[in-house]
């Protein structure tokens, strides 16, 4: 596509496994691109700059190359798109029924056993998440993408691109802004419109 614009509507009407974005393109760039789109397809950036890297990795690509592109890189950049999109798949597949009830998230030599019904929320942090319960906070080397893909779609809610809660741990919704437990997170206004129409609206009693 010529510009970013172009690649919008394209990604409006068509699916799209991966995306190869310069960070550079005109009217807008390929980051506020990015940052627009709620459910972004996989991404690899493109750029000179080696000064976006940081900005890039916040908004969860799957890899960064910088121009002149070596074919070396290249092919390791599609190789990781692949895995990526191999995992996402097979996460998908998994069944409610077979859900498992608990994950491992690995911590220093070891592997921590968690019941994702005891999670509080998710908090995106670069190419980190932030795993908050009630009690403790674990620090895991997971994009939020895959973690989400992870965890069961109807107990879990993307409310921020930074943000997943867990729906039945949600107290009360204010405005802008949901509390969970003693958290008060941000609620984005582009995702509140689907979190009351699929999880108030249907429990909601005195309408």
């Amino acid at each position: 596509c010529a510009s970013a614009m172009n690649a919008i509507t394209f990604l409006q009407a068509n699916p799209v496994d991966l995306l190869f974005l310069d960070v550079n393109m005109p009217y807008l760039s390929g980051l506020d691109m990015l940052e627009t789109l709620e459910k972004p397809p996989l991404t690899i950036l493109t750029t000179a700059y080696s000064e976006y890297a940081l900005e890039g990795f916040r908004l969860q690509v799957v890899d960064y190359l910088l121009k002149p592109i070596l074919f070396k890189r290249f092919y390791q950049a599609a190789l990781k798109a692949q895995q990526t999109f191999q995992e996402r798949e097979l996460a998908q597949s998994t069944s409610k029924e077979n859900q498992i009830p608990f994950l491992y998230v690995k911590q220093n030599d070891g592997f921590q056993k968690i019941i994702w019904n005891d999670i509080l929320y998710v908090e995106s942090m670069e190419n980190y998440v932030k795993i908050i319960f009630a009690d403790k906070l674990l620090i895991a080397h997971q994009t939020m993408t895959s973690i989400e893909e992870m965890l069961p779609k109807d107990a879990f809610f993307r409310i921020h691109k930074s943000f997943l809660v867990n729906i039945y741990h949600i107290d009360s919704i204010n405005g802008g802004r949901i509390f969970a437990g003693n958290h008060e997170l941000p609620l984005s206004r582009h995702r509140k419109d689907e979190l009351l129409q699929s999880v108030v609206y249907k429990n909601l009693i005195g309408r």
